[in-house]
C-alpha cells in the first residue's frame, strides 16, 4: 500500500462537491495521504488542456464533475490512454433520478450555486452570526433560529458558523461560572437554545493548547481541571434549571454537533419528543 497518492478533482464549478465527496472516501484509509489538486472552473479545451498536462505529470485517481460532455469525454479518454481511473462521481447518482423521476435532467453548470432566495438566507445567517458572536448584541437575540451556550473552548463559534452555512441565524453566548446570562436568555423566546460541554480534561487540553499559542492570558484556573470541571457541572445544572438540551461535544467533529442541534431543532418544530441521546449530557 502506497504512503500516499495523488488525487485530481476536476470540476466546471467550485469543486466544492467532489471535495465533499473525496473526503468521505479518503478518511477510510487511515494509513494513505492523499494529495489533492483541485482544478475549478474548467470548461474550455484549453483549461482541460492545462489539467491534462498536469494529471500527466502526477498520475493518480481523478475524479470530475464537467457537464459539457466533450470535455468529460475528452478527461475518460486522456486518462483511458494514461491507464488512470477517471471517475464522474454524479453520474450514477443522476441515471437513479432519472430512471426514478421518469425524465432527463438537464444539465446546469454549478446549479448548486445559483443566487437563488436559498443563497440570500444563508449569506444573511452568517451575517447575522458573526454580529452575535461570544455574547455580542444580546439585544436582539429572539431574532435567532438557534441560540449556542458553552464555557470556553466548547467549540461554540465554529458550530455557529457552520450552522450559518446551512441557514440557521445562531448566536453563541459563553457561560461563565459567577456570571448572570443576558437577561434576554432568561424571558420567552422563539430562538431555539441549546448548551454544549465537554469532557474536563479535553477542554484543558484545548485551553492550554491555546494559551501556549496566543498567550492571551494567565494559565490559572482557565486551565485548571478542577475549575474546569466546576465549570461543566454549572453548564449542566443550567441547562436542566432551564430544560435546554445540552450535547456533549468532546468526540464529536463541529459537523456532528451541528447534525445534532438540526435534529433537536426540527423534532421541536414537529412538536416530537427531544432525542434522547444528547439531551442533558
Amino acid at each position: 500500500m502506497p504512503s500516499y497518492f495523488h488525487l485530481h478533482l476536476v470540476s466546471d464549478s467550485t469543486g466544492e462537491t467532489l471535495r465533499a465527496i473525496s473526503k468521505a472516501a479518503i478518511v477510510q484509509y487511515g494509513e494513505v495521504r492523499a494529495i489533492e489538486h483541485v482544478h475549478p472552473l474548467v470548461r474550455t479545451p484549453k483549461q482541460l488542456e492545462r489539467v491534462l498536462q498536469e494529471i500527466e505529470q502526477t498520475p493518480g485517481i481523478v475524479l470530475y464533475t464537467i457537464v459539457a460532455q466533450e470535455l468529460g469525454s475528452e478527461l475518460e479518454a486522456s486518462c483511458a490512454r494514461l491507464k488512470l481511473p477517471c471517475v464522474p462521481v454524479l453520474d450514477s447518482i443522476m441515471k437513479v433520478f432519472d430512471s426514478y423521476l421518469g425524465a432527463p435532467h438537464s444539465p446546469v453548470v454549478g446549479g448548486q450555486h445559483v443566487l437563488d432566495a436559498d443563497y440570500f438566507r444563508r449569506i444573511d445567517a452568517l451575517n447575522f452570526t458573526m454580529l452575535h458572536d461570544d455574547g455580542h448584541v444580546p439585544d436582539d437575540l429572539d431574532k435567532a433560529d438557534i441560540v449556542i451556550l458553552g464555557i470556553s473552548r466548547t467549540s461554540k463559534t465554529p458550530t455557529s458558523i457552520y450552522l450559518a452555512n446551512r441557514g440557521y441565524k445562531t448566536a453563541n453566548i459563553p457561560l461563565v461560572l459567577g456570571l448572570p446570562l443576558p437577561p434576554q436568555i432568561e424571558k420567552p423566546t422563539k430562538a431555539f437554545i441549546v448548551g454544549l460541554v465537554a469532557n474536563p480534561e479535553r477542554i484543558a487540553q484545548i485551553r492550554r493548547h491555546r494559551v501556549m499559542t496566543l498567550a492571551d492570558r494567565p494559565l490559572g484556573d482557565y486551565v485548571d481541571r478542577d475549575q474546569i470541571a466546576k465549570e461543566v457541572a454549572f453548564s449542566r445544572h443550567l441547562c436542566q434549571r432551564h430544560g435546554w438540551p445540552l450535547i456533549d461535544v468532546t468526540r464529536r467533529s463541529i459537523e456532528e454537533t451541528a447534525a445534532a442541534i438540526i435534529q433537536y431543532l426540527e423534532a421541536r418544530k414537529s412538536g416530537l419528543a427531544m432525542p434522547s441521546e444528547s439531551h442533558n449530557g
